[in-house]
């Protein structure tokens, strides 16, 4: 039986990836991790529902070609297979009742791969509780196929009213000042309590041995414990990093006062190179030491170019000028796709080595993220190294 569950970094050679699908997303109904509110695309706070399908098909266009540049290179690519709670119904546990569902565009959002162990993560939105089933068949073909994969699920929660900060949005919208709002984000004080365990697998960067985490609007310190409670029985190491927000605000440089998803911060592309956000720099100090003992260059990624003008989307910080422009997904350690229109950002890493291939993906961001969000890498060739021999006591 062969071995298909194999995935350890960020840019070991890619095999196999799993990669989302843009059909069944909607523009979710308010809910207390989430408010949505879209007046120009037709859709004012509290109304919800599917996206157009004319940015569906666009959609799907280009991430079509995505697949068909990566297979030309020999990688295996399967896509999510939509469960049909997805298409704008309601859904209920016995704690709540969520109108409609996010999507399933996103795959890396809920799923975290980490060597032969696939852990469904926790996800703090009702939106999204249901979002696992998209790639169950997936996961169930593999674990009869492969012998060697592990496959968990971090403890389900039960999102009551108790799992959020009371009129969170309100006092975020109408209320709190700037300076209050950047206190927050330093405190790690966002809308969720911490009742239980909350943390979305799209806040992890995945470098062998160590695990870089974020914490944010959508993974609590109760989450982060979980992490690193479970991830130390498997021999490795999760850390914590907190990340700034421009100051003094100006319209020039988006504010991250709700932080989601790490790689728009932080992304590594090989062995020793890491980019990070110019604007939204690692503010834990412990990161930085931790990679300079170890020899890592931490680069400034080049400002993003291209103008995003959506008036439907789930991307509510990267309108305008965005740092999606970071969100990369590495083929192999010389190898990177970057979004097409980011030219300074292929032309800076082209000038450092890198292979860059140019994928339009503009009409796919809208749907919540671009090239790293929508992929969910299942097989790199490559081992469990350790990059991080030097570590930082208590970090």
């Amino acid at each position: 039986m062969a071995k298909i569950v194999n995935s350890w970094n960020e840019w070991d050679p890619l095999k196999h990836v799993i990669i989302g699908r843009p059909e069944g997303t909607n523009v979710p109904a308010p809910e207390p991790a989430w408010w949505y509110d879209l007046p120009e695309g037709e859709y004012p706070l509290p109304t919800y529902g599917p996206f157009p399908q004319e940015m569906v098909d666009a959609a799907n266009e280009q991430m079509d070609y995505f697949v068909s540049v990566l297979e030309k290179r020999g990688v295996k690519v399967d896509r999510a297979i939509i469960h049909p709670c997805m298409y704008n119904k309601p859904v209920s546990t016995p704690d709540w009742t969520q109108l409609n569902c996010h999507g399933v565009n996103n795959v890396r959002d809920v799923f975290l791969v980490h060597g032969k162990y696939i852990i469904e993560a926790t996800t703090c939105r009702r939106s999204r509780w249901y979002e696992y089933l998209n790639l169950r068949p997936h996961f169930e073909r593999f674990f009869k196929e492969d012998p060697e994969m592990v496959w968990f699920t971090a403890p389900k929660p039960r999102l009551t009213d108790e799992s959020y900060v009371k009129n969170y949005y309100y006092y975020f919208n109408n209320v709190w000042t700037d300076e209050e709002k950047r206190d927050r984000l330093y405190n790690w004080e966002f809308q969720l309590t911490e009742k239980e365990p909350l943390w979305d697998a799209a806040d992890a960067m995945r470098f062998g041995k160590d695990i870089f985490h974020q914490g944010s609007c959508v993974t609590n310190k109760s989450g982060m414990d979980w992490l690193k409670r479970m991830f130390a029985e498997l021999g490795i190491r999760v850390h914590h990093v907190l990340f700034d927000t421009p100051w003094p605000p100006s319209p020039d440089r988006p504010d991250n006062y709700h932080p989601w998803h790490i790689d728009v911060n932080l992304v590594p592309l090989r062995p020793g190179l890491c980019m990070y956000n110019p604007d939204w720099k690692p503010r834990t100090p412990e990161l930085w030491e931790l990679f300079k003992i170890n020899d890592w260059e931490l680069i400034p990624a080049a400002r993003p170019t291209y103008v995003h003008k959506n008036k439907v989307y789930l991307t509510g910080l990267y309108e305008g000028k965005s740092w999606i422009s970071m969100n990369t997904f590495s083929i192999d350690p010389k190898t990177v796709c970057v979004e097409a229109h980011e030219t300074a950002y292929c032309e800076q890493l082209d000038k450092l080595g890198f292979e860059v291939i140019p994928i339009p993906y503009e009409k796919v961001i809208p749907f919540g993220g671009a090239l790293h969000c929508t992929t969910l890498d299942i097989y790199r060739e490559g081992k469990l190294e350790d990059y991080f021999p030097k570590q930082i006591p208590g970090y």
